[in-house]
Formats: structure tokens, C-alpha cells, sequence
């Protein structure tokens, strides 16, 4: 976080446009702010929006104004969140929502900086706005899939910057918690098995879900005596004890290759969904292919048979592993002898298990 916090300080002291992403929660927003008030454009206004918050014609009209009677409501002119902007900072979250058409005024207005209002046949002014945009899916695999204009994604991800999840952070918990309690009044304080309890949760909801839970305590726990285990909300004190991360990362990484390997589990159809629901990490993803590539020796051509993927998709797996940072370096298994593959006791019904028991992946 602190090396994000200095490229986020570092990307303020130019205009070059910004790309965040991260999962929902994890405070994409507090980042643009951040860079937002460390720029030259900080005397100007900071103009958040939703892409995701309104439909396709409603978000035309707040990016680019519109015009008296240009359709049902439009009772006045109205300027839009551009034009509040200029020489200042739009910030537009959940960007992979925006429409195909909306990506296609958008791209036109990053070219030239000219803004049409929707009821207008010629453009009305030309304004100075710096973008940062955020976005908690991977517009690669949108790209991929026609969702997403690829050139809108180049001409965005000028700098991109990732805000990691809360449990990769987990020496972050305690001192989010404690600025959140000091929001709260300051009076209270949490027991250490509190912290313990708190720090080995899993925070899908990331910091948001971490405020929320504070508020809650806050809230209902009497006076102001330290907050106890038991005061703690139910789905956060119930989550099962977590072994280290590492050992974690080891034990899903031999199930789910002995899945494939013997449970007839094919990469694409299993293994490819759990990862683009976050159901498995970056991490998780690299010890799967250690396993792999172990096997193959380090070939990535000898793990399309090993991992049922058809030949006619090694490229796209590599353009996968290379977009969402999973690939492992081949040359570490291309030396010495290769090494018995793990085994595990129990295979699993591996989706079911992973999605349905509420364990730490």
C-alpha cells in the first residue's frame, strides 16, 4: 500500500489519465481523491459518477449535458459532469458497465475534448478534464469478448494502478478498524481476540465491509468497555480458523490439480470460472501452474493435453496468464530431475466445495 500510495502521489504530478482496479470495497475511490489533491488541478472540482448507477441515456445526458426538450423531463439545459469538471478531475467508476455506444462517446471526447450535448447537432465547447477511471472486472477478458472497445482500454490505462483486497493486507485490518472507531466517537476499544478474530476473516466485502462492521459495533456494544469476541457480528466470529496463507495456497492448489488430473475437471470449463468470480487468486492460479509445469518440465505446449485445453487455445492462454499476472517463469523446472506430483487423500466435488463452504481459497 505504501508503494501504491507513492505511484499514486507520483501519477498526480501529471494529467496522464488513470486506470484503477481492484474489487468492490477496496477503495478505488479514496485513491482518485488522493491523486485528485495531490495534482495542480486540486483547486478545481472533483467530479465523481456511476457508470453503472444509470441507464445508457440518463448517463449520456450527465456526461455531456443536454438541451431544453431534447427528451421527456428535460425541462431546462442542463451542463454535464464535464463541463463541471473542466480543469479539474472526472472520476468514472465501474467503467466495465458503460454500454458499447457510451464507450464510443467517451473515446471520442478523450480524442478531442469536445463535448455534444444530447438535443445538440454541433459541439458545444471544448473542455480541459483530466479522467481516472476505475473498474472491479477485467476489461481484459471483457476486451476478449467483445464487451469492451479495446482502443477505450489503451487509451485509459495510460497509468494503471491495482488496490490490492483487504485480506492480502492483513496488517492493514487494525488500523483501518482503529481509524474507523475513532470516526465512531474514539471511546472504544476491541479486545485482543477481537483483533485476532477480525484479522482472520476473510473481508469479501474488503474495506467497506470492515466499516460497516465497526459501525455495527459501535453501535450496539454497551458503554464503553472493550468489545468483546462475542460482540463481534455473527459472520465475522464464525468464519472458520485460517491456516497460513501459504499452506492454504498449497493444499487448493494440489486439490485442484488432482482434479483436473484425475477427477476430469478441464481448465477452461472449472478451473478458468472460479478465478474470474475470485474464488481463486493470482496466487492460487501460479501454484496451480508450478504443479503443471513441474510435470511438463517446463513446457507450456505439454500443458494444454495435461490440462484438457484444445491446441487451437495456446495463445489464449497465454494472452490470459499475461493479463491477469498468473504466468510462472518455465525456465526454474527446465533443470535437475522432475519431481514426484503431489497427491491428495480426498478429491474433491471441487466447485461446490469452494463455493458453497465459506472457507479462506
Amino acid at each position: 500500500m505504501i508503494d501504491l500510495i507513492t505511484q499514486a502521489e507520483r501519477a498526480a504530478l501529471n494529467d496522464a489519465k488513470v486506470l484503477l482496479t481492484g474489487e468492490s470495497g477496496v477503495g478505488k475511490d479514496v485513491i482518485a481523491r488522493h491523486i485528485h489533491n495531490n495534482s495542480l488541478r486540486r483547486s478545481a472540482e472533483y467530479v465523481a459518477i456511476n457508470c453503472a448507477g444509470l441507464p445508457e441515456t440518463l448517463l449520456e445526458s450527465e456526461l455531456f449535458g443536454h438541451h431544453k426538450g431534447s427528451f421527456t423531463g428535460a425541462y431546462r439545459d442542463k451542463p454535464g459532469k464535464l463541463q463541471l469538471a473542466h480543469r479539474g478531475t472526472l472520476f468514472l467508476d465501474e467503467l466495465g458497465e458503460m454500454s458499447l455506444r457510451m464507450q464510443a462517446l467517451l473515446l471520442r471526447f478523450l480524442e478531442n475534448g469536445e463535448i455534444q450535448a444530447v438535443g445538440s447537432e454541433r459541439t458545444e465547447c471544448i473542455v480541459d478534464v483530466r479522467v481516472i477511471a476505475a473498474t472491479n472486472r477485467s476489461l481484459g477478458e471483457l476486451v476478449s469478448t467483445g464487451r469492451f472497445r479495446e482502443d477505450l482500454l489503451y487509451r485509459l490505462r495510460v497509468i494503471h494502478l491495482h488496490v490490492p483486497p483487504l485480506r492480502e493486507r492483513p496488517a492493514d485490518i487494525r488500523a483501518i478498524g482503529t481509524y474507523f472507531l475513532s470516526k465512531n466517537g474514539g471511546r472504544q476499544t476491541l479486545e485482543r481476540d477481537a483483533w485476532e478474530v477480525l484479522n482472520q476473516y476473510r473481508w469479501p466485502g474488503n474495506v467497506r465491509e470492515l466499516r460497516n462492521v465497526v459501525e455495527q459495533i459501535t453501535c450496539l456494544a454497551p458503554g464503553d468497555s472493550p468489545i468483546r469476541v462475542s460482540q463481534l457480528p455473527a459472520v465475522v466470529r464464525t468464519t472458520p480458523s485460517l491456516t497460513p496463507a501459504h499452506e492454504r495456497r498449497r493444499q487448493l492448489a494440489d486439490q485442484l490439480y488432482e482434479a483436473i488430473i484425475s477427477g476430469g475437471y478441464s481448465f477452461w470449463d472449472h478451473i478458468y470460472p472460479l478465478f474470474m468470480d475470485r474464488d481463486l487468486t493470482r496466487n492460487d492460479m501460479r501454484e496451480l501452474f508450478r504443479r503443471g509445469l513441474n510435470t511438463t518440465r517446463g513446457n507450456y505446449r505439454s500443458l494444454l493435453q495435461l490440462f484438457r485445453i484444445p491446441k487451437s487455445d495456446y495463445k489464449r492462454l497465454l494472452n490470459f496468464l499475461a493479463a491477469h499476472e498468473c504466468g510462472v517463469d518455465y525456465r526454474e523446472f527446465r533443470t535437475g530431475t522432475q519431481t514426484a506430483r503431489p497427491r491428495v487423500v480426498s478429491p474433491l466435488p471441487l466447485l461446490e466445495e469452494i463455493r458453497t463452504s465459506g472457507k479462506e481459497i
